[in-house]
Order: structure tokens, then sequence, then C-alpha cells
């Protein structure tokens, strides 16, 4: 792409592929107008090179300057700057642009000659590598220093799972409403939102003071609402579409071996437990909790357990009946039609009021996944044994907030989110997990996430997480570090082209008209199929 009107900031002095390349910049221009995470682009001649700035450093030709530097005076300052002293930046280059516009973007695979020239980089440059926003394209946020959308490939998004990060007060559930905003609206993939601080499905309060729109507003009867407690919902005014109880046969040992820490058991917990299964199968937690002493005992002496132990087990499973969710018997309608929703192309929000523990939370969803996973695995063995486009399973993308409780390295293996988290892409079902500590993500589940948007992180050992398994991840993380408290991240994996620092894009009026006005591929597929029932061939 020709110059234009992209302003000439210095040349090409030294770097390599695997370091990154060291720009000097013009005498006219001050360091103190580059920013980490700006991008740039470099004329080679045969290709351009769209680069990040990684580093800011300030040069001096001659030592003896700084030895004795000019004080405070500014005709001295003048006449040393580009001369005697001077600023380089650090770039990383992040794609190859082909002189033909119709070419695909490459990553790099070489460097610019000596003395190229380094250009501020224009909309026209980041139109090319991010694109525009369309059915398929959403806008998360803009550059630092531009404004021009910096779009994500949403079909690409839901293939793989996905993780939002960034300390506590850095807006990750806003950065999460947005993210599930753009797939609605496109149509790409249903979504379950285990919604642990009710914020989700309608008004919630945001941390400057004010109210801003739950998805239920936005996209009305596309979204349901349903409630492990709504006696708290109804205090709240909302409106909820069905509750959902979960009934002691319908806990399973697995459940129980993933709130094993919330429950402080011991580790020989799941073995007493699956002796109870052995015995009477999906009755086993009932007729634990319906034991005394004596029949412990009995029990204890028949199947060879531990009558200690089983007693251990029974105490603390007491805490699992007393919830107020949890009945004796409970059907399950109300998952099955949840279930049926999102096979059919809707949206779920799990609302769980009063009971937003660790405890209840990964206890009904991991009840739920669990159950969604089966119907989701029996749909993909009968797509693939029909080849019938009509039984593909719908994509769907959970949510799940304090992720690390579900994916730490201890229970990663035994819960079915670290299932979905390595393997259940090839079954059409992937995460979006939502976490502070990303550090205590187990590793592998963290190199199976496509995309990441991270808001600013300061425990190292977060950092290090994030990068888990990205390519050139030094020179982004003094990127990461430079980010601002609020409404700025990174985005970087499977939905863009290129890593890249944003402003988030605001969630207000504006893009509540935005995303109102704008008609869903979803919308349109069930209009579609109306008109076919009421006008047959």
């Amino acid at each position: 792409m020709p110059p234009g009107n992209r302003a000439r900031i210095g040349v090409i002095t030294s770097g390599s592929l695997a370091e990154g390349l060291c720009a000097r910049l013009d005498g006219r221009e001050s360091v103190e107008d580059m920013r980490v995470g700006q991008f740039v682009v470099v004329q080679g001649e045969r290709h351009e090179f769209f680069c990040m700035i990684t580093d800011v450093v300030l040069e001096a030709t001659n030592q003896k300057v700084l030895v004795d530097p000019p004080n405070g005076d500014l005709f001295f300052h003048e006449v040393l700057s580009g001369t005697s002293t001077y600023g380089t930046v650090a770039l990383k280059p992040m794609l190859m642009l082909p002189r033909d516009l119709n070419d695909e973007l490459r990553p790099p695979k070489t460097v610019p000659r000596h003395f190229a020239p380094v250009l501020e980089a224009d909309e026209r440059d980041f139109q090319r590598v991010f694109g525009r926003e369309d059915a398929s394209h959403f806008e998360i946020g803009r550059p630092l220093d531009m404004d021009v959308p910096v779009c994500l490939d949403l079909n690409r998004l839901v293939e793989r799972s996905n993780g939002i990060f960034g300390k506590s007060g850095t807006g990750k559930s806003f950065l999460t409403r947005l993210l599930i905003c753009g797939t609605i609206r496109a149509g790409v993939a249903s979504n379950l939102i285990f919604d642990m601080h009710s914020e989700y499905g309608w008004d919630s309060k945001s941390e400057n003071g004010g109210f801003v729109k739950g998805l239920r507003q936005l996209f009305g009867p596309q979204v349901l609402v349903y409630s492990i407690d709504p006696a708290s919902s109804r205090n709240r005014g909302v409106q909820v579409d069905e509750e959902v109880v979960i009934g002691l046969d319908q806990i399973e040992v697995a459940d129980i071996e993933t709130i094993k820490d919330e429950l402080n058991l011991n580790p020989t917990a799941a073995e007493s437990a699956y002796l109870l299964v052995d015995r009477f199968k999906e009755g086993w937690l009932k007729a634990l909790l319906g034991m005394n002493g004596e029949a412990i005992r009995a029990f204890a002496e028949e199947s060879g357990g531990h009558a200690g132990a089983i007693s251990a087990l029974k105490r603390k499973l007491e805490q699992v009946a007393r919830l107020g969710f949890v009945k004796e018997r409970a059907g399950t309608q109300a998952v099955d039609r949840m279930i049926d929703a999102l096979s059919h192309g809707r949206h779920v929000v799990l609302e769980f009021g009063r009971h937003s523990d660790a405890l209840s939370y990964m206890l009904v969803a991991n009840i739920i996944t669990r159950r969604i996973r089966r119907r989701w695995v029996e749909q993909t063995e009968l797509y693939t044994r029909t080849k019938n486009e009509a039984d593909r399973p719908r994509q769907l993308m959970i949510t799940i907030e304090e992720a690390h409780k579900f994916l730490n390295p201890q229970v990663a293996k035994q819960t079915i989110f670290g299932t979905i988290a390595r393997e259940l892409r090839k079954y059409s079902v992937t995460l979006l997990v939502v976490d502070q500590r990303p550090s205590s993500i187990d590793p592998e589940v963290m190199s199976q996430l496509g995309s990441r948007v991270t808001a600013l992180l300061n425990d190292d050992r977060d950092i290090d997480a994030v990068f888990t398994g990205v390519s050139g991840a030094a020179s982004l993380r003094a990127v990461l570090a430079s980010l601002d408290t609020r409404q700025q991240a990174l985005v970087l994996g499977h939905a863009v082209p290129m890593p890249v620092v944003i402003r988030t894009r605001p969630y207000d009026a504006e893009f509540y008209r935005a995303v109102g006005r704008l008609d869903t591929l979803e919308t349109r597929q069930r209009a579609r199929e109306e008109m076919e029932e009421l006008f047959p061939d």
C-alpha cells in the first residue's frame, strides 16, 4: 500500500526475525509520543510489515554527553536531540502485508532491509488487517491511538474454547457481555451462561453507579432466564422463565469429586461413594443420608468399606442436602427444556441468586453441563452416521466464572469442564472461561484456549499463564503490563489475525442501538422456517 497520508516516524537500523526490529526515531519525533502497544508499518522492498511497538528506548551516540548533561537549557536539548541523543523503538513484526491488496496476509517469515521507513499505521491498514464489522465480524474495541474498529472473527471464536482474564475491577464482566452479545447477534452459537452473581440476564449495577441492560433486555425472547433461586429474582423485580431444581438422584460421584475442597472431603471419600453406588445405583446419596450409625456399620461390613469414612462422608454431604435448590427427588423437565432451547438456537442465562457460593455454583454447573455433554455427543454421533445437515449439533458456548475452581490442575482431568476444554471441540461445545487468576488453571487447559482477551494483570505467574502456548510471549509481556486498569485489554489468538491492544467498546446506549438494529442470522433462519411451515411447497 502506498504511503498516502501516513506519517513517517523513523527508519529500521537493526533487528532479526527472532528478536524483533529496532527503529531509530526521526529527530522531530518525541519519544513521549510513542506508546507500547502502538502499531506501525515498515515499508520493505517487496512487503509491508505490520508491527507492534514493544519498547521505547533512549540512546546517545556519544556517552560523554550523558556524563555532563545540559542543565535544563532548552537550546542545548534541541541541538543535541536527533544527533547526539535520539530515541529508538523495539518493534515486533506481526504480519507481512503483500503489495497486492487481494493477496492474503501472512505471518512474518523475513525482515525488511536496513533503513526501511517506519510509518504510523492508519485506518486503511487496520481495516485490511482486522476487517470491517459485518454478519460474522464483531467490533470488540479500538486501538489505543486510533478511532477504527478492531473486529473479532466470530466463526473462528466459537470454534475453540476461549478465556477472559484480568484482576478484580478491570471490567471482565463487561468484556464477557460484549463477546456474548456478538455471538448472539451473529447467530454463530447458542450460549449458556452460569451467572454466579445474577448480572447477565437482566439489568445490573455498573461500577460507575449506573445500571446496564442485560441480555434478555437486548435480545428479548431469544434469551431465556432460568434460576435456582426464583425468590431472589422476584425480589429484584425481574422475570424468570423457569426454576431449576436438583434431585439427590441426579448427583453423581464425579460431581462430589469436583466440590471436594469446598466440602473438605478426605482422599478416601470417592472410594466410599462408589461402594454406595455399586449397591444403590442412582439412589446412593439418598440411601447414605438415610443411614444411622448401625446401618452404616452393617453396610461397611457387607461392602468392605470403612465405617468411619462412610460416616464422615455422610456428615459432609449433609451440606449438599441442605442447599435450598436440592430436593429428595426432582424431575428433569426443566433441565431438558433448557437443553432443548439451546439445541434449537436460543440462549440461556442460569441465575444463582442467593446461592452464589462456590459449592452451589460448582455443583449445579457440573450436573447441567454433564447432561449437555451427553446430548451433544449423541447428536454428533447421529450426524456422523446420517451425514444429514439437519442432524448437525448446534454450536454451543458455555460461560463459567471463577473458572480455576473447575479447571485447576487437581480437578481439571476429572471434571466435565476439563473434558470440554481438552477435547469437546469436536462435539461442537466450547467454553468461555472468566477468571482473575489464570495461573490457577491447569496449563494443559490454558494451552487449548483459542483466543484470550486479557485486561490488566499484576502477578507474574498470571501473566506467564496467559501466554501459555503463545509464540513471542516475551515481547507481549511488557504490552500487557502497561495496560490501564479500566477499558483496555490485550486480544490475541484464533479470532484475530495478530495480538492487539484495544480500548474496549463501551457497553452503553449506543451499543444497545447497534445490537438492536442489526438483524441476526438466527432470527432470519427462524423466520424462514416459519414461512415454510405457513406456506409449504
